[in-house]
C-alpha cells in the first residue's frame, strides 16, 4: 500500500476576526490567482493542489496571511468560498467555521442542484462530507475536536476537504488534508496530511492499518449484542479510579493521567441499540450511525483491547513539521520537493492575475518569505 503523505505545521490559535480591510483585499487577489489555476491546470489540479498542506500554506501567505496562525485555515477557507463561482469555475465550497459547519450538506445540494448533477452524485458528495468529519471526530482522538470543515466539490464528482480542530488545552490547531482520488477507505489511511504542531505522546488512531482487527472487532461487539459490551465494559470498570493500564500490564510505562486510556464517563447505549439494529458490515458504517461519537468508539475501541486483544494503535498520525523544518532535517524534515512546486505554481498564477504590478510583488514577495522560513 502505498503511504499517504502527512505533516505537521505551527498553528497556534489565534481568537477575534480578520481585519474586513485585509479579507477585502485577499478577495480581490484570490480570485484571479484561482481562475489563472484552474485555466491552466484544471478543475482537479485545483482540488489536488488544496489538499497539499504546502501548497494550501503557501497559498494562504500569497493571499496576505500570516503563515504560522490557525487562522488561516478558516480565512483562506473562507476566501475560496466567496470568490469560487460554481457556474464559472464548476467548483463549488461549502461548510466553514463553527455553526456555518453544519450548513455543508444543504450548501452540498445547493450547489449540486446548479450544476445539474444527479441525485446520486449529491448523495456520495454528502456521505464523504459527513464521513471525513465524523473520522477525524471519532476515529481519531488527539484532543481536538473539529470547528471548522469546508468541502470543495467539482462537478466531475471529486473533492477536497479542509478541517480544521482545535487543542484548546495547548491552544494550537490541527488540520486535516482530504482528497478523493487517494481514498480507498475512509477508515483506514484516508488522509492526503494531518498537520499539527504539537505531535502526541499518545493518540487513538483507528485508521492506522495496525487498527484493523480493532475495528472488526468493535463491529462485530455491536453486531452481537448490546447487552455483551455492557457486560464486558462493566469487568474493565477502574475501582477506586485504578487506570486501565492495570489490564495492560505491558503499557506500564505510559504515563496513567493519559486521558486517551481512560473509560469514558458514559456510552450511548441508545446508539448502540440503534446499531444493534442497523446490523453494520464495517467500521465505517458503524461511526457513521447517528450517536456513536468520541466515547463510544473509545470505549469500543479499549473493550475490544483489553477483553479480546484485538489492538488499537496510539500512535498520533501527524509525521513531520514543514513550518520549521530545517535543511539538515532538524528539527523536521522539510518535503523541499513539494515546497518548490508550490512557490513555482503560485508564483506563476500570482503572475498571471489580472491585478497591479505592487499587488504582484508584494504576494511574491510573500511568497517567498514563507518558502525561506522568514514571518
Amino acid at each position: 500500500m502505498i503511504m499517504k503523505r502527512s505533516g505537521s505545521s505551527d498553528l497556534p490559535l489565534h481568537d477575534g476576526e480578520a481585519p474586513s480591510w485585509l479579507v477585502s483585499r485577499m478577495k480581490k487577489l484570490a480570485k484571479p490567482i484561482v481562475r489563472a489555476i484552474i485555466d491552466d491546470f484544471g478543475r482537479d489540479e485545483f482540488l489536488r493542489r488544496l489538499s497539499n498542506p504546502y501548497w494550501f500554506q503557501s497559498l494562504g501567505c500569497v493571499l496576505g496571511f500570516d503563515w504560522h496562525s490557525s487562522g488561516l485555515t478558516t480565512v483562506t477557507t473562507g476566501v475560496l468560498k466567496d470568490v469560487i463561482n460554481p457556474e464559472e469555475h464548476g467548483i463549488f465550497v461549502a461548510g466553514g467555521k463553527g455553526k456555518e459547519s453544519l450548513k455543508t450538506p444543504s450548501e452540498i445540494e445547493k450547489f449540486c442542484e446548479s450544476l445539474n448533477l444527479s441525485s446520486r452524485r449529491i448523495g456520495s458528495l454528502k456521505k464523504a462530507s459527513k464521513l471525513s468529519a465524523k473520522v477525524d471526530n471519532v476515529a481519531i482522538q488527539a484532543g481536538a475536536p473539529i470547528y471548522h470543515h469546508n468541502f470543495f466539490g467539482s462537478e466531475d464528482g471529486r473533492w477536497t476537504v479542509v478541517q480544521q480542530g482545535i487543542d484548546k488545552e495547548n491552544q494550537i490547531a490541527r488540520r486535516y488534508h482530504w482528497i478523493s482520488d487517494e481514498v480507498e477507505s475512509f477508515v483506514e489511511d484516508p488522509h492526503e496530511a494531518i498537520l499539527t504542531d504539537e505531535k502526541k505522546e499518545k493518540a487513538l488512531n483507528m485508521t492506522a492499518k495496525t487498527s484493523e482487527e480493532c475495528r472488526n472487532t468493535s463491529t462485530d461487539l455491536v453486531k452481537d449484542n448490546p447487552n455483551r459490551i455492557k457486560r464486558d465494559f462493566q469487568k474493565i470498570l477502574p475501582e477506586e479510579q485504578k487506570s486501565l493500564l492495570n489490564w495492560m500490564p505491558e503499557k506500564k510505562n505510559l504515563d496513567p493521567s493519559f486521558d486517551s486510556f481512560s473509560l469514558p464517563k458514559r456510552m450511548n447505549w441508545d446508539a448502540l441499540e440503534n446499531a444493534y439494529e442497523l446490523q453494520p458490515q464495517n467500521y465505517e458504517k458503524l461511526i457513521e450511525i447517528e450517536g456513536v461519537g468520541p466515547a463510544t468508539a473509545r470505549g469500543l475501541a479499549l473493550v475490544s483491547e483489553i477483553i479480546y486483544g484485538d489492538e488499537a494503535s496510539w500512535k498520533d498520525p501527524a509525521k513531520y513539521s514543514f513550518a520549521f523544518g530545517g535543511k539538515d532535517g532538524v528539527p523536521y524534515p522539510v518535503n523541499r520537493s513539494a515546497m518548490d512546486k508550490a512557490h513555482k505554481t503560485l508564483k506563476a498564477a500570482v503572475e498571471e492575475a489580472e491585478v497591479g504590478w505592487k499587488k504582484k510583488k508584494k504576494a511574491i514577495k510573500r511568497l517567498k518569505n514563507f518558502s525561506s522560513g522568514e514571518k
